[in-house]
């Protein structure tokens, strides 16, 4: 053998010994299950009641067991369990083999999440006391149960309903589904008989490290300490600066230097591992944990500061579900749930209303958002102290070490016990704030679901750092994106004001595999999501992404005058703007015959002024010498890792300017005009159209013989003037149908109107088979119903429709923002917003900034509209009430008629209040100018 053979057998061993050697020294973990929903391993089960019950078969494992087809379902607080529930059981069993090669270890068996109380043998001896809490990871020392070289029996009993009436009604009364099962992973733990128990960590923004090493080695003589990137390479040893020993506990101290501090904005994270080594200096155990150096603040009359920074919190609540596994879940969906959240400019979640899965908060820590931890409590009685005593310590010291947790909540919603309040401390030494979510204690107030006049003036605790950890509830289509734009002015500009979370992330739809796999949110109790229970993007997620923009542009228009300039705020916390990037674009749009391409006209990169967090400025758009030839100016914003912030649109020219380019020649083919049994009929270029000769409204369309179903229309809205005159004029090149009103409501100006004196309807016939609508409407100041016109046209007829306009999604007076302005296209649907369907957009609603729309008939030829008016708003069909809105909040009472052009639009309530409660963009009321200015619609038909 050569030399360099050798050399290279030696260096084979020598990384052969390294990584053994590696591994002695390391934890080991062995899963017993598998490791999420997408990942089972089968077990042996028996379920006691309910769905294929009292026989053995498989589970998959982890998974709630009603999702698995065993058991029944149960929603919480509002039905009472049964005797069959209450006694509902069921039974596991697993076999695993312990290797000869662990007899020198020591043996740890963890569950990280078992609904609810556990029982736990190995060969058929107790592992340990009965688990109670479902969302606590709890673990046995199994060594001396195991026969090693040889295969074991584990075997879990798992009753759904605790012996302990403090947890059912903390948990399985609780307002969201209850499932029963070893939700979460079961796996050994093998370690060396030395080892280190756990480790807690304070990682101060200056690099200041503090720790705490519990260990009851005996063999242990010194400990050491070293800093590496999330990659694993080694950035520096740590000098240990102090070292106190207790009873099982070592408290050291050291420095690192030069380290990035961690936030949501740039969540730098590092590893941090700790030996413990004999008097050899040799090491006995290593362990490793990934941490974020950042210094939490909460600083009583003033805000919550980290790394020196006062946040505001923009977030979400978030429950740990999958419609397919219910409380089952997977580090995907973790990181999909997250990325969703950033991607609306959330920077927190809270953990309502229990922990959540590690991979969750791992996720949280890499990719950046703050987090509330909490202990699951559900209104009075509040936990038993013995048994939250425990469920306190599980939850702090499993989560102790990430940084992304800022603050513990103590139970929901008067679910506290303030016995357990001084708990925290015992096992956090980070030492972070407690808060009771819906109290006024301590430092915060976090009462739930203000209105935004108490908002505005919280009385007596006006010193509180006021946070509401549920805010603008979203069941069905209200709250969340309705009403934040004015709740979110006050939040940001309130000096006391801590931002909040809205309730909550994702409707909470369970696949019912007792029937049929149907979608269920137990009517109006879990649907309350931003997004469909599949992730499915609401129309309010959109309108968040653009209120929570860190990059804050004021509202522009864009007129002849316009000047490139935009009044712009940095609502970062920790990013310059300078370090984003924005894209301009100007753009012209296709007709209603095109194929929906967007010409470029230019585009350019906009230079950010350099603000720091909180600092305003402007900046100014290059303007190119045809910028007024384009249709729209589109800015696009992305942050330091290259995300859309928000892209906003604006407007360049009026919809009978863009419109004029669709038609110009009236044609010249002849109009037949004749009355019949009541109706005027008017002919040309294969068109017929039909008026009331006694109304004035068009009662029948027809092209080439085959009817269009329009009709009955226009009917003014809330109109009670009686008709003073039909006049009909046959010109040289059309025919005009004029309707004239009397004037029931005089105002003192109105003899000024040279032309028509009240309300008044124009249609105008053209050669070419166009039909134009000409309306007005004597104005009022404030207008308290719809101000517009509305006409019949059968929804079953209806397949869809295109239009340039704001969308995709549908709006509500309070909800205007986080739609874009360019040529859409959807396809009709029927969903009610969080209750079936869960298709969005959905089709039927208001949309904003009309300018074309072409209907898409089913059995019809459809036509399109071209809206010649400015700032009108487009009503497509009326939308299905959701079935249970017993307060009419998130119920909108719509207009008659199908298909309507409005000047205004209602606002949507909340669950807990009207719409009038939530802001000024959230009255009923609307304001029109002066009583002598008509109200003007214009639209031109082509069908």
């Amino acid at each position: 053998m050569g030399n360099k053979s050798i050399l290279f057998l030696l260096f084979v061993i020598s990384s052969l010994y390294a990584t053994i050697n590696a591994q002695s020294v390391e934890t080991q973990r062995q899963y017993l299950s598998g490791t999420d929903k997408d990942n089972m391993v089968e077990w042996d089960f028996y379920i006691s009641g309910g769905m294929k019950s009292e026989k053995w078969t498989k589970i998959g494992v982890p998974s709630c067991w009603e999702l698995q087809g065993f058991g029944n379902y149960n929603y919480g607080h509002d039905k009472r369990f049964g005797k069959e529930v209450y006694s509902e059981y069921g039974l596991y069993k697993h076999q695993f083999r312990a290797p000869l090669e662990w007899k020198n270890k020591e043996i740890k068996l963890v569950f990280e999440g078992v609904m609810t109380d556990a029982e736990v043998k190995i060969n058929g001896k107790l592992a340990g006391e009965i688990h109670q809490g479902a969302f606590y990871e709890f673990k046995y020392a199994i060594t001396d149960l195991l026969n090693y070289g040889e295969e074991n029996l584990l075997e879990v009993k798992v009753n759904k309903v605790s012996a302990n009436e403090s947890i059912n009604h903390a948990e399985r009364n609780a307002d969201f589904w209850i499932f029963g099962g070893i939700f979460r992973p079961v796996y050994l733990q093998v370690l060396p008989k030395e080892h280190i128990e756990r480790v807690a960590v304070d990682a101060k923004a200056d690099g200041q490290i503090n720790a705490e090493i519990f260990t009851t080695s005996k063999k242990a003589t010194s400990v050491n300490l070293f800093l590496s990137d999330v990659n694993g390479t080694k950035i520096q040893d740590l000098k240990i600066d102090v070292i106190s020993k207790a009873k099982g506990k070592w408290s050291v101290s050291t420095t690192a230097d030069n380290v990035k501090t961690w936030n949501p904005e740039k969540p730098n994270l590092y590893t941090l591992s700790f030996e413990i080594l004999n008097k050899k200096n040799e090491v006995l155990h290593r362990t490793n944990e990934k941490i974020g150096f950042r210094t939490v603040e909460v600083l009583e009359g003033d805000g919550i500061y980290v790394n020196g920074k006062r946040i505001k919190f923009k977030g979400v609540n978030r429950h740990s579900f999958y419609p397919s596994s219910g409380r089952t879940t997977s580090k995907s969906l973790s990181i999909a749930h997250i990325k969703m959240m950033k991607d609306m400019n959330m920077n927190a979640v809270r953990m309502s209303h229990y922990p959540p899965d590690v991979h969750f908060l791992n996720a949280c820590d890499s990719l950046g958002l703050f987090v509330i931890n909490e202990v699951c409590t559900w209104h009075s009685p509040h936990l038993e102290t013995e048994v939250g005593e425990k469920i306190v310590k599980e939850t702090v010291v499993r989560d102790v070490n990430h940084p992304s947790i800022l603050l513990w909540a103590n139970g929901n919603e008067t679910g506290w016990n303030t016995e357990l309040d001084d708990d925290y401390a015992l096992w956090d030494i980070q030492n972070r704030e407690v808060i009771h979510p819906w109290n006024i204690f301590n430092k915060t107030n976090t009462m739930h679901y203000p209105s935004y006049h108490i908002f505005a003036y919280d009385t007596y605790a006006r010193d509180k750092i006021y946070f509401p950890t549920e805010f603008l509830h979203g069941l069905y289509d209200g709250g969340h994106g309705a009403g934040l734009d004015d709740y979110w002015k006050q939040m940001w500009n309130m000096p006391l004001s801590a931002g909040g979370f809205l309730w909550d992330f994702a409707d909470e739809a369970v696949v019912r595999t007792d029937k049929n796999g149907i979608l269920d949110t137990d009517g109006n109790h879990a649907a309350d999501g931003i997004v469909g229970p599949y992730g499915e993007k609401e129309a309010s997620y959109f309108t968040i992404k653009e209120v929570w923009s860190p990059i804050y542009i004021e509202d522009r228009v864009i007129k002849p005058s316009f000047n490139g300039v935009f009044r712009v705020e940095n609502r970062y916390h920790y990013t310059n703007l300078n370090e984003c990037k924005l894209t301009a674009k100007w753009v012209q749009f296709d007709g209603p015959k095109g194929t929906n391409a967007v010409k470029i006209l230019s585009e350019h990169i906009v230079e950010l002024p350099a603000l720091e967090p909180s600092e305003k400025g402007t900046f100014k758009i290059d303007k190119p010498s045809n910028w007024q030839a384009a249709d729209a100016l589109y800015l696009n914003a992305k942050d330091l890792g290259g995300n859309e912030i928000f892209t906003w649109s604006y407007p360049v020219k009026t919809p009978k300017q863009i419109n004029s380019r669709s038609f110009r020649d009236v044609g010249s083919k002849q109009i037949i005009t004749k009355t019949k049994d009541g109706l005027f009929l008017v002919e040309t270029n294969d068109m017929l159209y039909a008026f009331s000769t006694t109304s004035g409204l068009l009662k029948k369309v027809a092209k080439k013989g085959k009817e269009i179903p329009l009709s009955n229309g226009p009917i003014i809205f809330d109109h009670k003037d009686k008709i003073e005159s039909i006049d009909i004029k046959t010109l040289d090149n059309k025919v005009e149908i004029i309707t004239v009103f009397e004037m029931t409501d005089k105002s003192p100006n109105w003899a000024s109107h040279k032309e028509f004196s009240s309300d008044m309807i124009k249609w105008t016939v053209y050669p070419n088979g166009l039909l134009d609508l000409h309306v007005e409407i004597k104005g009022k100041k404030i207008v308290k119903g719809f101000k517009g016109i509305t006409f019949s046209f059968p929804e079953e007829e209806v397949e869809g429709m295109k239009w340039l306009g704001d969308g995709p999604y549908r709006v509500w007076r309070n909800r205007m923002k986080g739609t874009q302005f360019k040529v859409w296209e959807n396809d009709f649907n029927n969903t009610v917003t969080g209750e079936s369907g869960f298709v969005y957009p959905e089709f039927k609603g208001f949309y904003s900034s009309l300018y074309w729309v072409k209907v898409k008939g089913k059995s019809n030829n459809g036509f399109t509209l071209y809206c010649n008016s400015g700032n009108t708003f487009l009503r497509m069909l009326t939308p299905q009430q959701p079935k249970e809105d017993p307060n009419h909040r998130v119920s909108v009472d719509f207009p008659e008629g199908d298909i309507s052009f409005v000047k205004n639009i209602p606002p949507i309530g909340t669950k807990f209040q009207l719409g009038d409660k939530m802001g000024p963009q959230g009255n009923s009321e609307n304001y029109f100018g002066n009583d002598d200015d008509p109200i003007t619609i214009n639209l031109t038909f082509e069908f």
